[in-house]
């Protein structure tokens, strides 16, 4: 197996390996969904005494994926989002498992968990490969990560995923509305993403917010 050359990234506090030459970070976009604010920016949308029917405002959010080629690896998915046929699969199985006609998304016997090759971690940051790391995020679910990689020429990269699923929830501190979890959890995941990006000097790229997502995609058709 070949030996891949280790670069260490530069002023940093902690030590840190750079990706190997070679390798490359696709965004791909995989459509487009649209919410009301009230789930994304806690107190949106919220009536007052002085407008009591505010018009509802909505958000046009971006289902995005990272594929990354890494050298001797291969080619690995980062968030799968959603299928083609969503539409129609997620429609049918709703509609069963609210009338009572199915108990669930699948039953037992189709699904044997112990046939799955799930590699899972327990600690809170884990390099899967040279220059890619995971970092746990809970606060919007429990189990939350968020994906670093650092590039040899363009830099670090952090895609907080859920974590943010809009850039105000990162740059204003504003946590998200009916999508949170966990108040405390959330602002500490909060506080480790700002650690992480001031110490890698680090790019974000938001979990749905299209604004931040397109003008990396539209600058480069990789980056490396």
């Amino acid at each position: 197996m070949a030996t891949i050359p280790v670069t260490r990234l530069p002023n940093t506090s902690i030590a840190a390996m750079k990706c190997p030459p070679g390798t490359k970070m696709h965004i791909l976009d995989l459509g487009t969904l649209q919410v009301d604010e009230s789930w994304i920016l806690r107190g949106a949308n919220a009536s007052a005494l002085s407008n009591k029917n505010p018009k509802n405002k909505r958000r046009d959010l971006i289902d995005l994926s990272a594929l990354i080629e890494y050298p001797g690896v291969g080619r690995t998915l980062f968030e799968t989002e959603c299928a083609e046929n969503i539409d129609v699969e997620l429609k049918h199985a709703c509609w069963a498992v609210a009338t009572g006609a199915d108990l669930g998304v699948h039953m037992g016997h189709y699904l044997l968990l112990e046939s799955l090759n799930w590699n899972t971690f327990n600690d809170s940051h884990l390099e899967i490969f040279q220059g890619i790391s995971l970092h746990h995020l809970p606060g919007h679910t429990p189990e939350l990560c968020g994906m670093q990689i650092n590039l040899q020429r363009d830099g670090t990269f952090i895609w907080t995923t859920d974590q943010f699923h809009v850039g105000e929830n990162y740059e204003l501190g504003h946590p998200h509305g009916a999508l949170a979890r966990d108040h405390n959890a959330w602002y500490r995941s909060l506080n480790t993403v700002r650690r992480l990006q001031r110490i890698y000097n680090a790019k974000l790229i938001f979990g749905h917010d299209k604004i931040v997502a397109m003008e990396y995609k539209n600058a480069k058709s990789f980056y490396q």
